[in-house]
């Protein structure tokens, strides 16, 4: 039966959870307001002048997109304003998450509105200007691509990708004798296995490199290597979690060489990136990202128009951009919404984190895992335990897990038949 509870009590400690870059991407996501705003105003306008609906769809959706960056602008200040406000119970990481949802929803209503539009100019054309409607349209296409620019930073984001993740950092390289060898472990899509190169094209023969795990309960493994295209790959898979110490052997010349690494959990799966992924910055940057897309729609049925005189492509290139803006609303709404409503961002985080309790016997009997901000999760874990373990235990055990920013550990005592 269980006898008594115990929680774990932490010190006083803040409830900051705001993403690394967060003031970097405050300023670059003001910059491009200033800029989405001036060429917004130029092509509602122009549109508005040359009788060009894609142009005047493409404004509006600049307009969308201005005030969503607006929306994330005010969002990064007044978290980063009321970080330190302890009325906030996790912090403001979310508000990140609350601006994106709110840009969705405007997304949602202003695609309607073009989608409405563009049929009723399918119906009754009218005449385009569109020696003047072109080159806006290409303007707001440069003015898009320097935006998604501004806010990355410089640096390139693709549209699809859950993570951002340097192959380089779980890489290890030690000098045995005198080879250099460079140890990871390589899961990508496949089952986690130990990975050997050398700094030579000469790889030492497989029988020749061991390598032992001892892992923070004193459990050993030893791998066993095989030969590969190029490098040595342990026989067996890894199990998690990826926390050990890894002894390294290797035989030279009759010596035997030897070198110990330290591994740390690290979570390099599609859900890393979710619950890592600044959602703000995201919305900003994809928001922007879609209107270029328009923009190109855009100029293409202008085009198409003026050449074969199919003036029915202007408003039918205002139709496919307001269907792009849905789909990107939809998404977004699906995404912010999950974290909103504290849906689990990363089930192979929280089988990670039960698998760390239940190695030792004890059983997790519930676990509420949610995030609290870009990179920043929290964790309740409650514990069964027919021994004397008590929270701070269990505790040591999931510090290894960096992304668990804020854990509460209860622990219930099993009464032992003879008490």
């Amino acid at each position: 039966m269980i006898e008594a509870n115990s929680v774990f009590q932490l010190p006083p400690h803040d409830h900051v959870f705001l993403g690394e870059d967060h003031e970097k991407s405050e300023r670059r996501t003001w910059a491009v307001i200033v800029l989405c705003s001036v060429m917004m105003i130029a092509e509602i306008i122009g549109g508005a002048l040359f009788g060009s609906l894609a142009l005047i769809a493409d404004g509006l959706h600049m307009s969308t997109h201005a005030g969503a960056l607006l929306l994330a602008a005010l969002a990064y200040t007044y978290a980063r304003k009321y970080a330190n406000d302890r009325s906030f119970t996790f912090g403001t990481g979310k508000f990140g998450d609350l601006a994106g949802y709110s840009s969705a929803i405007v997304l949602a209503m202003i695609a309607l509105l073009i989608g409405y539009e563009a049929v009723a100019r399918l119906l009754n054309p009218v005449p385009i200007s569109f020696n003047e409607a072109i080159p806006i349209a290409v303007l707001g296409l440069a003015v898009n691509i320097a935006s998604a620019w501004l806010l990355s930073g410089g640096r390139h984001h693709g549209h699809g990708h859950a993570h951002d993740h340097d192959h380089d950092e779980d890489l290890r390289r030690i000098e045995l004798g005198r080879r250099i060898l460079e140890i990871e472990v390589f899961e990508d899509n496949v089952p986690p296995r130990f990975r050997v190169r050398a700094n030579t094209s000469v790889l030492p023969a497989a029988s020749d490199v061991t390598i032992e795990t001892i892992r923070p309960d004193g459990s050993r493994q030893l791998f066993a290597f095989k030969e590969r295209d190029g490098y040595l790959e342990s026989y067996d898979e890894i199990p998690e979690p990826h926390a050990f110490a890894a002894k390294v052997r290797l035989v030279q010349a009759g010596q035997e060489h030897e070198c110990v690494l330290e591994f740390e959990e690290h979570d390099h799966g599609a859900a890393h990136g979710a619950h890592h992924r600044d959602n703000n910055m995201r919305a900003a940057i994809i928001h922007v990202l879609a209107d270029a897309a328009i923009s190109v729609l855009v100029i293409v049925g202008l085009l198409l128009a003026r050449v074969f005189g199919w003036l029915w492509m202007d408003p039918l290139a205002g139709f496919i951009g307001a269907l792009v803006i849905a789909n990107w609303s939809i998404g977004l709404l699906r995404d912010t919404g999950g974290i909103l409503l504290d849906r689990t961002p990363d089930p192979r985080m929280a089988e990670k984190v039960r698998m760390v309790i239940e190695s030792e016997g004890d059983h997790v009997t519930d676990l509420h895992l949610w995030r609290l901000g870009p990179g920043h999760l929290g964790a309740i874990v409650s514990v069964a335990t027919a021994g004397e373990r008590q929270a701070a235990h269990y505790r040591q055990r999931l510090a290894r897990f960096a992304d668990l920013s804020h854990v509460t550990v209860e622990v219930q005592h099993a009464r032992s038949a003879n008490d």
